[in-house]
């Protein structure tokens, strides 16, 4: 049976979005070289690697005897495209929070 992860509860841990914003800022790391980022044990580090390549919001990529990360782009993507039309309603109400507000005030 092939376990499925969802990308949404793959996010929500604070250190997997971390090890996505370190992954982004650089072209690839292996597992190593993220581990020393976080004051956890690379096994730890191990296994929020492994969700994340289930998830496929990493790629892993292997040169001689190293398996390097990197951020699927495509995938983020495909996330990003998700969340904009929540993205978009929130600003919408609270543009129209903020506009309710300045009435108020120049009322007073």
């Amino acid at each position: 049976m092939i376990l499925r992860r969802d990308v949404f509860q793959a996010i929500a841990d604070p250190t997997r979005r971390a090890i996505l914003l370190l992954l982004a800022t650089t072209q690839s790391m292996t597992a190593g070289a993220i581990a020393s980022n976080f004051d956890t044990a690379r096994p730890t580090v191990s296994k929020h690697l492994q969700i994340l390549t289930e998830c496929e919001l990493l790629k892993q990529e292997q040169d001689g005897r190293e398996i390097y990360y990197h951020i699927n782009a495509r995938k983020m993507k495909e996330i990003a495209d998700f969340i904009e039309p929540f993205r978009q309603m929130w600003d919408d109400r609270f543009n129209k929070l903020e506009d309710i507000m300045k009435q108020y005030k120049s009322k007073k």
